[in-house]
């Protein structure tokens, strides 16, 4: 109990200098991009102006620095500001998500213009102000069915939920695992149970699984950016013989000729865990990350995006190497979830794909210890 107590003394004092380094834009931006976070307010600014099929996606640009001649452009193309309804226009205006172009602009943009439409920019870009947040970085519209970042949500500003199913860094039908946690002010709480559905589904090749039982959470984002996470991981519940025989049966054991025994990992005890992250765009996702980590006495090295965009095709992304554990053998994730394969509302909301695990495989062999089709959704962007 001394530990955390004195781990949430460390939560509370770097809470208080996370208020104090708390600062909101006010600058007025005139001129500006809006970023494809919110799919439903850019299916209707082209519903609007006539543009069939809608692209999520489009590059949508607003210029309202000149009072008489205000404008809409929509991939290159250009409308009038005020052919849209009022309350779109308002939407627009408001829009929270927005890249000042003002900034971007020079004395050398009259050479440099025509270079810039190629986009070679957009193959590698900053993050979004919500990425970089230390308190709302959490805030997430993809829900992704196994593994992956955690869906999340503000109740108020940066007060809300977030749920995940899989740990963070886990592949298809590696884990039981699900949590459940509230956030304020970068500070995290979250518990953890279990749910056997997915593993159910796996017959051969288990001995790299990682199980769950009731445990808690709390973890802590530093207030200078969203790029250091530490916390604290503590089971509640050991597993009874039942679930020993269900999660750890002869079958699941595997004895290699080199003296190795292979067998599920049951998470018992109390763990430590920090994620140093730097959050980019890449392929002009819209969400992306690189990361190592440290959870449950695992290394994890990664990258993670969401609606990566090459030559038309949007898709996930999602790389994780477990390069040293104390239980089990490496293991390296994949995860490739293409969208636009469904039609209307589903075009931008759903993404489906391949997951993988590579590592080692029941006879002592490197190979495909798992692979199935993963999901992913994104919550509340459709019409």
């Amino acid at each position: 109990m001394s530990k955390i107590f004195h781990l949430t003394i460390i939560i509370l004092a770097v809470s208080i200098a996370s208020v104090c380094f708390a600062q909101e834009e006010t600058e007025r931006v005139i001129y500006y991009q809006l970023e494809p976070l919110d799919d439903s307010l850019f299916i209707k600014i082209q519903t609007a102006l006539f543009i069939e099929p809608p692209d999520p996606k489009a590059e949508i640009v607003v210029d309202v620095r000149d009072q008489v001649n205000q404008t809409i452009s929509v991939n290159g193309s250009l409308y009038p500001f005020l052919a849209l309804n009022e309350e779109l226009r308002a939407l627009i205006l408001t829009y929270p998500f927005k890249i000042n172009l003002e900034e971007t602009i020079g004395y050398g943009s009259v050479f440099t213009r025509v270079l810039d439409k190629l986009r070679f920019n957009k193959i590698i870009n900053p993050p979004s102000v919500f990425q970089i947040s230390p308190t709302l970085g959490y805030i997430n519209p993809f829900f992704q069915f196994m593994g992956g970042e955690r869906f999340g949500f503000a109740l108020k500003q940066d007060i809300g939920f977030s749920f995940g199913i899989g740990t963070p860094y886990s592949g298809a039908l590696e884990t039981n695992y699900y949590e459940f946690n509230f956030h304020i002010l970068g500070f995290r709480a979250g518990i953890i149970s279990n749910d056997d559905t997915f593993i159910e589904h796996k017959f051969s090749n288990n001995h790299n699984n990682i199980y769950f039982g009731k445990s808690f959470q709390v973890n802590y984002v530093v207030p200078f950016g969203n790029f250091f996470e530490f916390g604290y991981f503590k089971t509640l519940s050991e597993f009874d013989s039942t679930k020993l025989l269900k999660y750890r049966p002869e079958v699941n054991i595997v004895s290699l000729s080199d003296g190795r025994i292979l067998d599920p990992y049951l998470v018992q005890g109390e763990f430590y865990n920090w994620e140093i992250r730097y959050p980019v765009k890449i392929l002009e996702s819209t969400r992306s990350k690189i990361y190592a980590a440290k959870f449950l006495n695992e290394i994890h090295i990664g990258f993670s995006g969401r609606e990566l965009s090459l030559a038309g095709s949007v898709f996930d992304f999602r790389f994780d190497a477990m390069v040293k554990s104390k239980e089990r053998e490496p293991q390296y994730v994949a995860d490739l979830l293409i969208q636009k394969v469904f039609d209307y509302w589903a075009f931008s909301a759903i993404a489906i794909g391949p997951s993988v695990v590579l590592g080692t495989l029941d006879n002592g062999k490197t190979g495909f210890t798992s692979f199935f089709a993963n999901l992913r959704l994104k919550i509340g962007t459709s019409l």
